[in-house]
């Protein structure tokens, strides 16, 4: 996918977006800057069968993966992840440094173990969430290290698997139309339940190994919302819809008065919250 800068910003300013599409990339290179989680030793199921993890330090530990995002959001650099340094483990089961999900994550993501272990209650049960993830089923990191960042700092080599963006409802509007308008799919656009970062990975991916070309909405993660602007949502799509969104968007609603008003709407809600 290679696109000119000036296609992307004319799409990003037509769009009402104060804030560039992240890429996702995989690669043997670590990025000379940005946020990453400390090193760590990465829990899987044959460790946890021989009792050789140490809860308490995975927990105590944990770092969000939208939350190193959401800095490399705001110093506009890099966030980036392996499987030595993953943050948690539901963000190395997203990103694809391990699998299948650790069964005390599974229980803690569920319903937790009465009397050892509180649950956050995302799903109904342990075997409910067991089968989510494996219908989910990441793709294995293709390369050592994933990175986020903005799509103009990728290089010439660079292309993104998937871009991001992030947006509140009005924008998210334009994105959605936009997303049936290239595709011809009025289910272009899928939201499946999911972490933030499964939303942003995971899922995308799940689709395009089904040969599904669907954008992914998210960013519902209460436990990842503090990482978000406040009414703001995450947008994943996979670079075959996204140069057709850049090349093509003139042909579309955008290009109407209809948009217009709708823009108007996102810059009263820009200074609604004083940006």
């Amino acid at each position: 996918m290679k696109l000119a800068s000036r296609d992307i910003s004319e799409l990003v300013e037509i769009l009402g977006l104060k804030e560039e599409p992240f890429g996702v990339y995989y690669t043997e290179t670590r990025p000379v800057e940005g946020f990453s989680p400390k090193p760590a030793d990465l829990p899987d199921r044959a460790k946890e069968a021989a009792g050789e993890v140490d809860w308490g330090v995975v927990f105590q530990n944990f770092s969000c993966v939208i939350g190193h995002i959401w800095r490399a959001r705001k110093k506009k650099t890099a966030a980036y992840f392996d499987s030595g340094q993953f943050g948690c483990l539901g963000g190395a089961f997203a990103l694809g440094f391990v699998k299948p999900q650790c069964h005390t994550i599974i229980h803690y993501v569920s319903t937790g173990v009465p009397g050892q272990l509180e649950g956050e209650c995302y799903i109904g049960s342990p075997e409910e969430l067991d089968r989510i993830f494996a219908y989910m089923d990441p793709r294995p990191a293709p390369a050592r290290w994933c990175v986020f960042k903005p799509l103009s700092l990728f290089e010439p080599e660079e292309e993104p698997e998937l871009v991001v963006f992030f947006a509140r409802p009005e924008v998210l509007a334009g994105l959605h139309q936009l997303a049936a308008f290239v595709t011809n799919d009025p289910e272009a656009v899928v939201s499946p339940w999911g972490a933030g970062c499964q939303n942003m990975t995971a899922w995308p991916f799940h689709y395009l190994a089904k040969g599904r070309n669907k954008a992914v909405l998210g960013g519902w993660d209460p436990s990842a919302r503090k990482y978000f602007k406040t009414d703001e949502l995450t947008f994943t799509v996979p670079p075959k819809m996204f140069s057709e969104m850049v090349h093509r968007w003139r042909e579309s609603f955008l290009s109407k008065e209809i948009w217009q008003l709708c823009r108007k709407k996102a810059a009263r809600s820009d200074r609604a919250w004083g940006e």
